[in-house]
């Protein structure tokens, strides 16, 4: 009966080597398993654009058109949030998000073996980042000029920071005018966590105002603006051509990192900015080929 129980023992243990084998290969980084899911943003997502031109998922054709060339199976997701409950909830999905809105539920990919971070967007290491912007109409009421003062000051900066942004410099200390009204900013639901906050800011100091943030994606904010819809627009891209000629006025408020991110139980930490491409336009279908 002893010797069948240590015969046993020793094949427990011996399993249990070979398991703790493996297990150290995939804290190494080891490539997952079966089909992957892609999962991207909305058409009008300034996330979407700048990350399909980022990456080299854009390009022209022949005429000068730019096309999109995300696969027609990837899952469309309507703004962040919805991004990182879809890729927590898959395995073998992938997807992005701005760096600033980046939370525990997914994992950030180091890309080109470069930590996605506030740091290395601004020491340049990290090369996949995009502007914030901000951008109003012709007619610029008294309490908007003012709560966008807010923003490009060092206090509204600071706030930038805090929240994770990169900042651009600052105009110095704020003053209010303490002007009076209502002020409506629309788009991007990217900009929208750090807008809420420049807002929380702003009233401490000027209770005259009010402010209701609309959150869409960049494209609406941007038409918004306008259209004389809202107030300030808001986009996580540079503007379009045809956005400046319609007379909107760009301003940038702060610098974003894109995180490439996936499932916790995915054993991938870093792909090159080619495989990301190739996941993305369909080419490159299985984790097992992502080593």
């Amino acid at each position: 009966m002893k010797k069948v129980f240590a015969v046993a023992l020793a094949m427990t243990v011996a399993v249990g080597m070979l398991a703790g084998c493996g297990s150290n290969d995939s804290a190494q980084g080891g490539a997952a398993d079966g089909a992957i899911t892609v999962v991207s943003r909305e058409d009008g997502s300034g996330t979407r654009g700048a990350f399909i031109e980022l990456f080299g998922i854009e390009e022209k054709n022949d005429a000068g058109e730019k096309i999109d060339n995300t696969t027609d199976t990837a899952e469309i997701t309507n703004s962040t949030a919805v991004m990182m409950t879809t890729v927590a909830g898959n395995d073998n999905a992938i997807g992005y998000v701005s760096l600033g809105s980046l939370n525990d539920s997914v994992k950030a990919l180091s890309i080109d073996g470069v930590e996605a971070s506030a740091e290395n967007i601004k020491n340049g290491t990290y090369a996949v980042a995009r502007p914030f912007n901000i951008a109003t109409g012709k007619e610029v009421s008294e309490v908007t000029k003012d709560f966008i003062n807010f923003i490009l000051s060092e206090d509204g900066q600071a706030v930038v920071e805090e929240n994770g942004y990169i900042s651009q410099g600052n105009t110095g200390a704020f003053k209010s005018t303490e002007a009076e009204g209502k002020i409506v900013v629309a788009g991007s639901s990217s900009v929208t966590p750090v807008m809420e906050k420049l807002k929380e800011a702003y009233l401490a100091i000027n209770p005259n105002a009010t402010i209701e943030v609309q959150q869409s994606d960049s494209t609406t904010g941007m038409t918004s603006a306008m259209e004389g819809m809202c107030d300030i627009g808001m986009a996580s891209r540079e503007l379009k051509d045809s956005e400046l000629a319609a007379g909107l006025t760009p301003t940038v408020i702060a610098m974003d990192g894109i995180a490439v991110v996936v499932n916790h139980n995915n054993t991938v930490d870093n792909l090159t900015s080619e495989q990301v491409k190739e996941i993305f336009t369909g080419k490159l279908t299985d984790w097992s080929a992502a080593q």
